[in-house]
């Protein structure tokens, strides 16, 4: 067998090695290979092995995983006037990778941009209040406006959170004085209730004592016993009229003896 045979035979079998190898490709769960057939797209294939023409045929690979992509901070005007700088995070994944390969060029950066986009335009139409107190609202308000968009890119967006609304100093600054103006509100609130129920209280007491002469002298009784229990307490003990009177009726009059 002559040298140019043998040369012949080892470039024909590294050529079959190389088309093969071209051949068979091998895309893991969470990717599919989106096949091109002379520029015309075949469909999806995947997972694991399967074969391609060579030449003829072109593979995309797409990835399936969630992506989780910061939306950079932005600069938002809110509807009543305050500027705000708000940054928030995105979740999405590719669920048609025809879609995703076909429709846009880019379908991560167009998720982006219109991410950033939106959070601008909807945070421009809530007041501040509205912003911090309703952020789960704003976030699926959010999600579902962005993921109607990118639906015909076969991407999903299943969460859009709002992470951080940075104020002004001078907004910081009035907000505390509105937090502490509402805090001694409500001390004075709970005072003055607590003065009218005590109030009440002591209505009650009043008309009870006035309706039982008795328990007011039981009152009495009870206050000398705790003035008392002090050492360098001087008491007086004052005998009530009606006491004496008692007194008078009980005890009869001495006779005289002529």
């Amino acid at each position: 067998m002559s040298e140019e045979l043998l040369y012949g035979i080892g470039a024909a079998v590294l050529l079959l090695v190389v088309v093969v190898i071209s051949a068979v490709k091998i895309v893991p769960e969470y990717e599919r290979g989106v096949i091109f057939r002379l520029g015309r797209v075949m469909g999806a294939k995947g997972p694991g092995l399967f074969v391609i023409i060579p030449i003829v045929d072109r593979m995309v690979r797409v990835n399936l995983q969630t992506v989780t992509m910061d939306i950079p901070p932005q600069d938002v005007i809110t509807r009543d006037n305050v500027t705000v700088r708000v940054n928030a995070v995105t979740y999405f994944n590719v669920v048609d990778p025809v879609k995703a390969t076909v429709v846009i060029q880019d379908y991560i950066l167009g998720t982006s941009q219109l991410a950033q986009t939106t959070l601008r335009s909807i945070l421009g139409q809530v007041s501040l209040d509205d912003l911090l107190e309703n952020r789960d609202d704003i976030n699926r308000r959010l999600q579902s406006i962005i993921d109607d968009v990118t639906d015909p890119w076969g991407v999903k967006v299943t969460l859009v959170e709002v992470k951080d609304v940075e104020l002004p100093e001078t907004m910081r600054r009035a907000m505390a004085r509105q937090a502490e103006a509402e805090r001694e509100r409500r001390a004075k609130v709970i005072h003055s209730q607590g003065e009218f129920e005590a109030a009440e209280q002591l209505s009650n007491a009043a008309e009870l004592l006035e309706r039982r002469p008795a328990a007011m002298q039981l009152r009495l009784l009870s206050t000398m016993t705790e003035v008392a229990s002090e050492k360098n307490s001087t008491l007086i003990f004052p005998v009530p009229v009606e006491l004496l009177r008692f007194f008078e009726r009980a005890i009869p009059p001495a006779r005289t003896t002529g």
